[in-house]
Formats: C-alpha cells, sequence, structure tokens
C-alpha cells in the first residue's frame, strides 16, 4: 500500500512538474554546428588518449630500467659472494 501511495506521489509530481514548466520552444539546432560540436569532443578525447599513451609508456619505460637495475645490482652481489 505504502509502494503504490509513493509511486501515485511520484507521477503527480513529474505531471504537474512538466504542465507547470514545460515551456514550447521553436528552436532549430543547424546541422553544421552539430558536427562543430562532435569534432571538438572527438579532438579532446583523441588528444587525452594521445597523452595517457604518451606518459604509460614513459612509466612503463621507467619501471623496465628500475628492474634492470635491481637485476643487475643483485647480480653483482651474487658474483662477490
Amino acid at each position: 500500500m505504502k509502494k503504490t501511495c509513493n509511486v501515485l506521489k511520484f507521477m503527480y509530481f513529474f505531471t504537474c512538474f512538466f504542465v507547470l514548466l514545460g515551456n514550447t520552444s521553436f528552436a532549430y539546432i543547424d546541422p553544421s554546428a552539430v558536427t562543430y560540436v562532435i569534432q571538438a569532443v572527438a579532438g579532446v578525447a583523441i588528444a587525452i588518449g594521445a597523452a595517457c599513451t604518451v606518459y604509460r609508456h614513459k612509466i612503463m619505460k621507467f619501471i623496465r630500467n628500475q628492474k634492470k637495475k635491481s637485476a643487475k645490482k643483485k647480480h653483482q652481489t651474487d658474483e662477490q659472494q
């Protein structure tokens, strides 16, 4: 019963909200404007992807160099013993 009451309250609020605050708009979005927006979003996404790839390669190179250094040190200490 409580669930049904909550659903009805929600439907009432939803209907009133759109009836009272709904405005008719006579607007036109030019297709070329949408194309510019899509190009801008795609450009930003590609730039972020490229930056992530560059920094990922730098981090992986740093980790590989650290592993090589630690392996070299371990090998030198094993030879000295």
